[in-house]
């Protein structure tokens, strides 16, 4: 029989198995990443400020580790590439919403916040169900806005965590400073974000003069 039926290699081997996106280290690091989040969330309404800051220290490692064994193990998958930046947001908007409930942060960094998020996200939808643009990898602005983000919160436990001052310690005046920068940042990046679309809006009318790509669902059907 052929190595195809029987499942062998040419050279008797057996053949490369299809990699089960839901089984790679980097989406399962992901995935962690979702599961500790309603910890986190438990831990700072018990006011366990401790937990709370060691869970996000964990949470921030499995950010920084999973696209980097992704690139190594050549595991990058479909999958990871939209439920990375998902696992983000939910980490992130759940700290920026608990702590403003708290009253640990003011209630206008939250409304910059999740009015960027909100308006990308509903971007990115139009575009999803209007035309074939799939493509929507963050730009270095929006990995600079992440980490800015995530040094900020991370700055606010490790202050709350201390029971340092907001004013008169260096953890006090690095947590305002990077709130700070969070917040021109979070600004410029969905500026930065709404150039990026329109100009690749323009770049596909333009290749297309008759109007906007359709969907393959849309073509099929004409």
């Amino acid at each position: 029989m052929g190595s195809e039926a029987s499942g062998m290699s040419v050279a008797g081997m057996p053949t490369e198995r299809r990699l089960n996106p839901l089984r790679t280290a980097p989406n399962l690091l992901t995935m962690l990443r979702v599961v500790l989040t309603p910890l986190l969330v438990m831990a700072l309404l018990e006011r366990e400020f401790q937990a709370a800051f060691l869970l996000f220290v964990v949470a921030a490692l499995t950010d920084a580790m999973d696209g980097t064994l992704a690139r190594w193990l050549q595991q990058r998958t479909r999958l990871g590439q939209y439920l990375d930046p998902i696992a983000d947001k939910i980490l992130l908007s759940s700290l920026f919403l608990v702590l403003t409930a708290m009253g640990v942060l003011k209630p206008e960094i939250a409304a910059v916040v999740f009015g960027r998020d909100i308006g990308m996200l509903c971007v990115a939808g139009i575009l999803y169900w209007s035309t074939d643009l799939r493509d929507f990898h963050p730009t270095m602005l929006g990995k600079a806005n992440s980490l800015s983000q995530v040094l900020a919160l991370g700055m606010v436990l490790l202050c709350r965590m201390t029971g340092s001052p907001a004013h008169g310690s260096w953890i006090g005046v690095g947590a305002r400073y990077a709130l700070s920068a969070t917040m021109l940042l979070t600004v410029i990046s969905g500026f930065h974000y709404a150039l990026v679309v329109s100009r690749r809006i323009g770049a596909v009318t333009g290749a297309n003069p008759e109007g906007p790509i359709p969907r393959e669902g849309q073509r099929r059907a004409a």
